[in-house]
């Protein structure tokens, strides 16, 4: 057999995984949902229909805003995978709600085609490519245009292509002999890399060193963002390269053709990766699934079609093709950390178990700021003496003893440790509250502990020296109470 037959065979080996029929006319997208389970295509017919992954039937009726039938030409799903947006050959942007299938955007601007959509990557925005050479960027929660960014017109006859970087930061727009680069902020224009094809497509890597173009000539070309100078070229498609999708973790691209395949390329090698997929008309479009396992496609021929990607890579050894690197793995834990210690270790405070000693210390009678603490501490007084009414009998000592119990606290052993738990934020009430002991919280979830300050000889002296109020009255009342016989006396 010769070598161009075992390549025929081997090609038509690769077959399609599903394929979903129901489009009257191209399909122009395809995005796979949340969950792994479901795909979203839209069409020229003017539809948005939902599918059944595993069994490849068209979920429920079409998807079409109610009086409109021009030609869906692109769509692409939100950060969040809640929300679709489309555009038209109308020039009309719509925002598509999921789980309703109904429109609940709709926004006008553009005087041709919407050939391209991409949104933020926090999902706030939305900017579109039309053939009427301009960008525009949409504001999600207002639903208006965001001022100096609609339109931004581009040195491109046509917009193919739009993309927004992964921090956000730029944009990039695809057209008529090459690529510009915008500020995604001010709309100004900060780069333009020029060509002699038109780019058809655009992708960033997730750490934006790097940005790859679909050309019109069937090249695919890689660009350093730091000098914006191409430093490699990916040759194997004869027509034009409609569409170009990464995978999440930068090392595996597909690319879809004007020349009927789909192609996977290895970006560690930059060589394609098993035979082209064959369709039999212009693929228009294609989409990794979550897991990188799939493949989804769409065709000219008004179909959809899911391609095994895991069975492509494992005769060549290359499944690691669809593993996280450890940089990308280590990045998005460090964020994750980083933004969930922002609110970690709050201020430590004593367990309201009792008084701390010398609360009271400094507390004036005539403190304005202590009139809440008088009156509560008088109230509690005097329900203290109702009760103490029928031993104002007792000796001075006894009677001391039960009317000064209230303000004690039982003293520990000076080498016991004191349990401190986090303080949950400042108190809007006037009231004055215990000390707080600030210390380096450990752990959220254990109690912390420190030793407790020995009392000094001049708080003991101040203490004395500074009687309070309260020991002024047992003090009185002590001395008018009347002796009694020690059988009287309290226990």
């Amino acid at each position: 057999m010769s070598s161009a037959a075992a390549d025929m065979k081997k090609t038509l080996a690769v077959t399609p995984y599903k394929t979903m029929r129901g489009h009257t006319k191209r399909v122009s997208g395809v995005t796979h949902l949340p969950g792994g389970l479901r795909i979203m295509t839209c069409s020229f017919d003017g539809s948005l229909r939902l599918w059944d992954l595993e069994s490849g039937a068209q979920i429920g009726g079409k998807w079409q805003d109610e009086g409109d039938e021009a030609a869906v030409r692109t769509m692409a799903l939100s950060p969040n995978g809640r929300t679709l947006a489309s555009g038209s050959s109308d020039g009309t942007v719509r925002l598509w709600d999921v789980e309703t299938g109904k429109v609940v955007v709709k926004w006008k601007g553009h005087t041709e085609f919407v050939e391209s959509v991409c949104w933020s990557p926090n999902g706030k925005r939305v900017v579109s490519g039309s053939w009427d050479g301009t960008a525009r960027v949409w504001d999600v929660k207002s639903e208006k245009p965001v001022e100096g960014l609609s339109p931004i017109k581009t040195g491109h006859n046509y917009v193919y292509a739009v993309s927004y970087s992964p921090e956000a930061t730029m944009i990039a727009t695809g057209g008529f002999h090459g690529i510009e680069i915008w500020d995604a902020k001010t709309g100004k224009r900060l780069n333009q890399i020029k060509d002699n094809h038109d780019i058809c497509s655009l992708a960033w890597t997730w750490d934006e060193k790097k940005l790859i173009g679909g050309v019109s000539g069937g090249e695919i070309r890689i660009f350093d963002t730091a000098t914006w100078q191409q430093i490699d070229i990916l040759n194997g498609h004869t027509k034009a390269v409609c569409f170009i999708t990464l995978f999440r973790n930068d090392r595996l691209l597909a690319s879809a053709s004007d020349d009927g395949t789909a192609c996977l390329w290895n970006l560690d090698t930059n060589l394609q990766v098993g035979p082209p997929l064959q369709h039999k008309k212009i693929v228009n479009y294609a989409a990794f699934s979550a897991d990188g396992k799939l493949l989804s496609t769409g065709c000219f021929d008004e179909n959809a079609y899911v391609w095994d990607v895991q069975a492509i890579l494992k005769p060549a050894g290359l499944e690691d093709l669809l593993s996280i690197p450890d940089a990308h793995k280590s990045e998005l834990k460090r964020k994750s950390l980083s933004g969930a210690n922002a609110t970690r270790h709050p201020p430590i405070r004593q367990t309201p178990r009792g008084v701390p000693p010398g609360f009271f210390d400094n507390a004036q009678d005539h403190n304005p700021s202590s009139t809440t603490s008088r009156l509560h501490s008088d109230s509690s007084l005097r329900r203290r003496l109702r009760d103490f009414a029928p031993s104002w009998g007792s000796p001075p000592r006894a009677l001391l003893t039960r009317l000064t119990q209230p303000f004690r606290r039982s003293q520990p052993n000076s080498d016991q440790p004191i349990a401190l738990e986090q303080r949950p934020g400042p108190s809007a009430s006037s009231r004055r509250s215990p000390p707080i002991v600030e210390v380096p919280a450990l752990d959220d979830k254990k109690a912390l502990y420190t030793a407790r300050r020995p009392e000094r000889a001049s708080d003991k002296a101040r203490r004395i020296k500074n009687p309070k109020w309260w020991a002024r009255v047992v003090l009185f009342l002590c001395c008018v109470s009347l002796p009694t016989n020690d059988s009287h006396q309290l226990s």
